[in-house]
């Protein structure tokens, strides 16, 4: 049987990845597989939430049903990461096609909005550079995602050590990029030009005082860039930042922060950056004899924000901390001391870190009580789970815990350990 026979025979035919095949090795199937395993997943959980599906052997007991089903959530939290991360490779792997597309799409338009502006003023060498230009900037960035079409193509130099799209690097490439057309640009004009002083004039517009504020913009993001990668890996190795990896990157991940919520100093870098560009592409289509001169206002507008990002980073994160545990009550318990077999509730803050709130993230969630360690058991109600939280942990004390003044301690889902707590354990 041929190449083409078998992989039509694991998909179901020609055609079955638009109906949903599951194969694990396409864009599609490992799509339809992670959406389907996502799906029975909530379905399993919210069933156990309603308080369905439970053995006999266990529903008798509270202890032991919240064991079981923290087990099989588990389990099947496992399944669905690992779908997860199929459909990012296999996104990955597919995204220099998408990047080859994207670059032909802008040349036609380039080629179009070139063709209608050229109505009356005619077409001049300046328009031969630019298309020029852009079709060397295209064809590097179509080559670079094919040589690393496995690690996101054209997107790997911008893509963080966490498998997000990087605020901070994507902002330098896209102004390294636009300095790079824009000389690209005058070289084409340099090599059409034929009389002496239009070229002397070309050359004089390469010169600093001609695009100081656009030169010295270009140093202070690249700056940031490389600072911001350090600031991150030193807060992490110090465990004063809790980094959570993502199955793929995504484009929101450039205003957002981990957990998906927009954060202002993202945004505003972003969109500064954004308008500054706009405001050089403007500029060098208007003159394209020198480098686009940014002015001194914009440009220390483009500082200041490039400032606030950079403070956000060094205020973002901490360290989790435990500020107390006591022993959890239901309605009609008596009050008295913790014994072994109790249930303890550890109060205080940054259990969950940004981007760890699925299933097979939480149950990675670790509390050492003395030398025991024990995985917080996972709660499912409609929609999420009561157990863990970020503020709130419920774990029992196992027979296996020596009564006296023992330590508690909290290991999240990326390793980062908690201040100890002491607490005395009775018979």
């Amino acid at each position: 049987m041929s190449g083409v026979a078998v992989q039509e025979a694991r998909h179901g035919g020609v055609g079955a990845h638009g109906g949903g095949c599951e194969c694990g090795d396409c864009p599609h199937g490992a799509r339809e597989g992670h959406r389907r395993a996502v799906a029975e997943f909530a379905l399993r959980r919210d069933a156990f939430a309603a308080g369905q599906g439970l053995p006999a052997a266990v529903a008798h007991s509270a202890s032991a049903s919240r064991q079981w089903v923290s087990e099989e959530l588990t389990q099947s939290a496992g399944l669905v990461a690992e779908r997860g991360r199929a459909e990012g490779g296999a996104w990955l792997a597919g995204l220099w096609r998408r990047t080859a597309g994207a670059a032909l799409a802008a040349l036609v338009l380039l080629l179009l909005v070139q063709a209608l502006t050229a109505v009356g003023a005619g077409w001049t060498p300046a328009r031969t550079a630019g298309l020029a230009a852009a079709v060397l900037v295209a064809g590097a960035l179509t080559a670079a995602s094919w040589f690393h079409r496995a690690r996101g193509g054209a997107l790997a130099p911008v893509i963080g050590e966490d498998n997000r799209l990087s605020t901070s690097r994507a902002v330098a490439v896209s102004w390294v990029l636009f300095v790079a057309y824009a000389v690209l640009v005058l070289v084409g004009q340099l090599a059409l030009a034929s009389a002496h002083g239009q070229r002397e004039a070309l050359i004089s517009g390469l010169e600093l005082r001609r695009g100081a504020g656009t030169v010295t913009v270009l140093a202070v993001v690249s700056g940031v860039a490389v600072l911001v990668r350090r600031v991150v890996g030193l807060r992490v190795l110090g465990q004063r930042l809790q980094k959570v990896r993502a199955d793929r990157p995504r484009a929101a991940d450039l205003l957002t922060d981990d957990a998906g919520g927009g954060t202002f100093a993202d945004i505003q870098y972003v969109v500064i950056n954004a308008v500054a560009l706009a405001f050089g592409a403007v500029r060098l289509a208007r003159r394209p004899e020198q480098l686009p001169d940014l002015p001194w206002g914009l440009a220390v507008v483009v500082l200041v924000s490039a400032a606030t990002y950079l403070a956000g980073k060094y205020a973002e994160g901490g360290r989790p901390v435990v500020l107390s545990v006591v022993r959890a009550r239901e309605a009609g318990d008596l009050d008295g001391p913790i014994r072994t077999g109790d249930d303890i509730e550890i109060r205080g803050a940054g259990f969950v870190p940004p981007g760890a709130q699925s299933a097979d993230r939480l149950s990675r969630m670790v509390v050492r009580i003395g030398a025991v360690n024990v995985h917080v058991p996972l709660v499912p109600v409609a929609g999420g789970f009561s157990n863990p939280t970020d503020t709130l942990l419920t774990v029992p004390v196992p027979a296996d815990v020596e009564p006296g003044r023992v330590e508690v301690q909290v290991v999240t889902a990326v390793g980062v350990e908690t201040n100890r707590c002491v607490v005395e354990i009775t018979e």
